[in-house]
């Protein structure tokens, strides 16, 4: 374990050494540390100093962290191997929960699993760590799950998991996929069992025959495939979701079979991206990278109604003219005025074949739509659904083709008129 320091020595001689300790941590959790980082971190603490916790804080930020989404995941990590003493019997408890006694029973924060399950692989060995003897007793701690690996992903929240289970859930999510019915269409084509009569090929066949009429000629509507249309939520409430769904979607949009004319995605937070583009390229780390990097308001704050309305004006009828199933991934939390997205979510609702709504808040069992946002969004979709795990997402892909499927939202509205 290595030894907390505290941060009031102005000459530490092992400082370097816990810097460089603690940027393995980092490496481990998924930040992309290498030498050079380190070596910039350890000359920028020497330049600074390191007597008061917030600049020793800050400095170390400025030197590792270049992404958003790695902000909690360095904060967790700092905290756990600098700040506080008794940081390993707290990673304890967060990777062996059946344990009592250790730390109070609470819910991981925001990638604080990640941080614990990152200390615990190694990065926190001492500096300097004596042999053990002979004698003495090696205890390891077993961390690996009980049950069927799967079958515990499957239901464990996206926002829980650690970087170990985030990497097996990304190959699930790969190997899904999200099947459609074909949408009939007004053309038809020849079929010997169709229930309609061609009479262009009926009259055309007679005609060879010198205008008799030995037959009729049948036909059955053309089958045509929709398309799907995303719009991803990517505010600070709902990075670690939208990410997953977005691995979820590449997927889809790379899916040979599965029946979609095309998928179009958009990612929105204070404001619209498109990142249809992306999202064709083959590697899904490059896809999703080039698809953040497009995107600058990754854990921003919420526009949703502004949002929205950038995409009725801008691109609903690029999109949406052949009858699209929207999917819209949001927690509804919104900083707009209600009325602006009701009417928003009107005009979306009105131009697409099925608007579907998943909701990671929807995981707790108490939810209720006392939001403004949520309250205002609710009456304008076809099914609301819940978004936080693989289950989720399978139930999902059962229930897309479905056009009476309205998952909670008839409960919920029955409790939002009562309420």
């Amino acid at each position: 374990m290595a030894e907390y320091i505290p941060l009031d020595l102005p000459d530490n001689p092992r400082l370097a050494e816990n810097i460089t300790h603690f940027a393995r941590a980092l490496r481990k959790a998924g930040l992309p540390i290498g030498t050079g980082r380190v070596i910039d971190a350890i000359r920028a603490v020497q330049a600074a100093g390191f007597t008061d916790k917030r600049d020793f804080f800050w400095v170390l930020h400025a030197c590792f962290v270049n992404r958003p989404e790695h902000r909690a995941v360095f904060a967790q990590i700092f905290r756990l191997y600098w700040r506080d003493p008794r940081y390993l019997e707290h990673m304890m408890s967060m990777m062996l929960p059946a344990i009592r006694g250790v730390q109070e029973e609470r819910t991981a924060q925001a990638a604080e699993k990640r941080a614990a399950e990152a200390l615990l692989d190694g990065a926190n060995r001492p500096v300097e760590q004596d042999s053990p003897r002979e004698e003495e007793t090696m205890i390891e701690v077993d961390a690996s799950m009980t049950i069927s690996t799967e079958e515990r992903l499957k239901t464990l929240d996206f926002e829980q998991m650690s970087t170990a289970e985030i990497a097996a859930a990304k190959r699930m999510l790969a190997r899904m996929s999200l099947p459609v019915k074909p949408i009939p269409s007004r053309r038809g084509q020849p079929s010997l069992t169709g229930h309609r009569i061609d009479w262009r090929r009926t009259m055309r066949a007679s005609m060879r025959r010198g205008g008799e009429l030995q037959g009729l000629a049948l036909n059955t509507p053309r089958p045509r495939w929709p398309n799907l249309v995303v719009l991803c939520d990517i505010s600070g409430s709902m990075s670690q979701y939208s990410r997953m769904v977005l691995h979820f979607l590449h997927a889809v949009a790379n899916e040979k079979g599965a029946g979609w004319a095309k998928v179009h995605a958009f990612t929105f937070g204070t404001r619209l991206t498109n990142i249809t583009r992306h999202l064709a390229t083959r590697d899904v780390d490059q896809a999703l990278k080039a698809a953040g990097a497009e995107a600058q308001d990754w854990e921003g704050g919420t526009r949703i109604g502004t949002c929205l309305h950038a995409f009725n004006r801008d691109w609903s009828r690029r999109v949406m003219g052949q009858g699209a199933v929207v999917l819209l991934i949001t927690d509804g939390l919104d900083r707009d005025s209600a009325a602006d997205l009701g009417r928003e979510m009107d005009r979306l609702h009105l131009s697409s074949r099925r608007l579907i709504w998943l909701n990671p808040l929807l995981r707790w069992d108490g939810f209720a739509p006392k939001a403004r946002g949520i309250a205002a969004m609710l009456p304008h979709v076809d099914s609301f659904r819940a978004g936080h795990s693989i289950d989720s997402l399978e139930a999902l892909a059962a229930a897309i083709s479905k056009q009476d499927d309205t998952g909670e939202k008839t409960r919920l509205m029955a409790a939002l008129r009562s309420g």
